[in-house]
């Protein structure tokens, strides 16, 4: 049967520890698995809409139902219950628990802060400094308003039950190590003494180290109104700042494989209380800045990507990563990504450097050279907590680099985006445990390369040659050559296929530009010398035809960027690109270039004289070659044949005739190519006798329908 919330809630109230912890894991195992809680009501309004739909033949707006919220006279009374569970909690864990109580506590917390529509009593600026505290973040603000947090706790009282705080019996429940101290709720408590006790015991169990909060006296004659009326207020206001959701946002959708995830750790207890419970903490408060944007505001302002970075700091210093380090790094990536000034500021303050170090630490990473870092081919691969902190350090450092490349940077910041980048090459070569792992850990390494300074990436080739590396010209080319099976394995991919394939392409097609070593390899592996001309370049599963079918993909950015790479390997030759390619595929890159005309490579671009040698089959196919599918075609019989003069031109005309009438109904507009390449409108270039022609069949045409 359903967990009673109510009975907890009460349980919660009294202090008995006991009965809470019992209770909550039954309402955890029973809600364990569940994202979205009010899938009934959802299914609902979906199944009214739909009738209203049938019935308007119009539907004027189709809501969003996993961010939309309805007024809260819609709320059901199990929404109620979550909200006044959370509120309850939070006041609760400011307590003196025990270590198993607490934990419960803040999973139950967990599982509250996955509902969007509940979160009203965890996005006050106590609860988040609370959680923040409770999961390891010391360096927060030590100082506050003492009116504003009396009402914040005031409200938080509020949401359990006006008789609490005017009760003056005395309740009892079991501490930490076993005693029952007493939770004084007279009106004369000072609530800092019990916040200062919980404090002293978490610091003496697990070794806590954070400043406490100052907390005044609560005013517990607070008008219970008045406390009602501003938490209302505060839920709508955060029910409408849920409901705006910008690019950024809507990007961070939930994952199959952080479901996967969470559903594997919900059975994790650990070994220390202190570590199950920080990283607990930190989950409810990911789930929290992630789900509304008023926590992240407040997590701006109370500076709450300083202490983490702190945090960070410790754990870099440290000889090991500290327990939960994952869960700090997921919460930094959230703030950057739904903060922009927090991404500037993080970026200010040396975080590049500071997340550079993590990454270092989190791969063990061992220098030689200069910018070269070692490779071990006998390590084991990379195992899977490691891949994931290293993807969310990944992540985070996108957030704060993906503008680097449009700046001019000085000596001192190109030789630390070197050195990022010689980390990145290793994050490339490195093996983790599973192709999905490895893969998705070179996808956001790409991200993080194509957002740094072009000129910095050289490291990527100055690696010594070893056995078995790849190499043209002497260059290593092992970086290059995996970046080029990573490109192979999206090629295949058509879920997302922007996102995932053109930081790659971007990437490769710059490195080209920039190293010639770079080009030369890549132009072997993609345009061999041409042998089977009896295809099209779009036909095959090689990287060329792949590449060649991409030009003509309805996504521009995706078009652009296959034809970007190609014609750079035949270093901007236009002949060249589309001997490879064929006129009908490479038309719309010359189009935009203004290169219809054949001219070129681009002035500004200076590459190398080495020649295209043909192949002996090419050259005795290239008379009979098609330069618009770009192979060799069968012949077709003439259609003109046997045909007089007069009826050739006779033909023409008609065939003229057609063309100026579908143009004349705007269904076509013929073009030419101009001097300067590019394509113009053919306007006023008929001939006068085939516009007489036209005119004196449709004259003939409306003579027959009047008779």
């Amino acid at each position: 049967m359903p967990v009673d919330v109510e009975k907890i809630i009460q349980y919660i109230k009294h202090g008995d520890q006991d009965n809470v912890q019992i209770h909550l894991d039954d309402y955890n195992t029973e809600n364990s698995q569940s994202f979205f809680f009010d899938v009934e009501e959802r299914e609902r309004r979906k199944q009214q809409e739909l009738e209203e739909f049938r019935r308007n033949k119009v539907r004027e707006y189709i809501p969003d139902y996993d961010s939309d919220f309805d007024s809260d006279n819609n709320e059901d009374s199990d929404l109620v219950l979550r909200r006044r569970l959370a509120a309850a909690l939070i006041w609760f864990i400011r307590m003196r628990l025990q270590p198993g109580v607490l934990r419960v506590c803040l999973r139950t917390l967990r599982i509250i802060s996955r509902d969007r529509k509940a979160l009203a009593p965890l996005i006050t600026d106590s609860a988040i400094l609370t959680l923040a505290r409770l999961g390891g973040i010391s360096a927060l603000p030590t100082c506050y308003e003492e009116e504003e947090m009396d009402a914040q706790w005031s409200s938080s009282h509020s949401e359990i039950g006006p008789e609490e705080h005017t009760r003056n019996e005395t309740e009892t429940g079991p501490d930490i190590n076993g005693s029952h101290p007493q939770y004084s709720t007279d009106a004369q408590a000072d609530s800092a003494h019990v916040f200062a006790a919980c404090v002293d015991s978490l610091v003496s169990d697990g070794g806590l180290q954070f400043s406490r909060l100052p907390i005044g006296p609560v005013n517990t004659t607070l008008n219970y109104n008045t406390v009602r009326e501003d938490a209302t207020k505060a839920q709508s206001e955060h029910h409408e700042e849920n409901a705006r959701r910008d690019g950024v946002y809507r990007l961070l959708t939930r994952g199959k494989r952080d479901s996967r995830e969470e559903k594997d750790e919900e059975g994790e207890e650990g070994h220390d209380d202190g570590d199950v419970w920080r990283k607990e903490a930190l989950k409810a408060l990911c789930n929290v800045i992630y789900n509304s944007p008023r926590a992240q505001e407040r997590a701006s302002t109370l500076k709450l990507l300083l202490g983490l970075s702190e945090r960070l700091k410790e754990g870099i210093s440290s000889t090991s990563p500290p327990s939960g380090q994952f869960y700090e790094l997921r919460l930094l990536f959230l703030l950057t990504a739904l903060r922009p000034e927090l991404r500037v500021q993080l970026q200010q303050e040396r975080g590049v450097s500071m997340l550079t170090a993590a990454l270092e630490q989190c791969l063990e990473v061992r220098w030689g050279e200069a910018n070269e870092v070692l490779t071990d081919l006998t390590a084991p691969p990379v195992c899977k907590d490691v891949s994931r902190r290293a993807l969310e350090i990944l992540k985070t450092l996108f957030n704060i680099t993906y503008t680097v490349h449009r700046q001019e940077v000085d000596e001192e910041a190109a030789a630390l985006y070197r050195h990022l980048a010689a980390v990145l090459r290793y994050c490339l070569l490195v093996p983790c445990e599973g192709e999905d792992r490895k893969e998705e850990l070179q996808g956001h390494t790409v991200n993080v390369l194509s957002a740094l300074p072009l000129q910095c990436l050289d490291v990527l080739l100055a690696v010594r040659l070893s056995e078995g590396s790849k190499e043209s010209e002497g260059v290593n080319m092992d970086c290059v050559h995996n970046l080029l099976l990573f490109m192979g394995k999206r090629l295949d991919r058509d879920h997302k296929l922007k996102e995932k394939l053109t930081p790659v392409l971007n990437l490769l097609t710059e490195s080209c530009r920039a190293h010639r070593e770079t080009r030369h390899y890549l132009r072997q592996q993609i345009l061999p010398p041409l042998r089977d001309v009896e295809l099209r370049p779009e036909q095959g599963n090689t990287l060329r035809s792949r590449l060649v079918r991409l030009m003509t993909h309805v996504d521009t950015d995706i078009k652009h960027c296959a034809a970007e790479l190609l014609f750079v390997l035949c270093k901007e030759n236009v002949s060249r690109f589309v001997k490879y390619t064929g006129y009908g595929n490479a038309a719309g890159l010359l189009a935009a270039r203004g290169l219809l005309n054949g001219r070129g490579p681009s002035p500004q671009l200076q590459y190398s004289s080495d020649s295209d040698s043909d192949t002996e089959e090419y050259r005795q196919a290239k008379d009979r070659i098609n330069p618009v599918t770009g192979r060799v075609e069968e012949e077709q019989p003439d259609p003109m044949e046997g045909m007089t003069e007069e009826e050739k031109e006779a033909e023409a005309l008609r065939l003229i005739n057609m063309f100026n009438k579908l143009s004349r109904s705007k269904i076509i507009q013929p073009v030419g190519v101009t001097t300067d390449g590019k394509l113009a409108p053919l306007c006023g270039q008929m001939r006068p006798s085939a516009v007489e022609e036209e005119e004196e069949e449709e004259e003939g045409d409306d003579s027959e329908t009047e008779q």
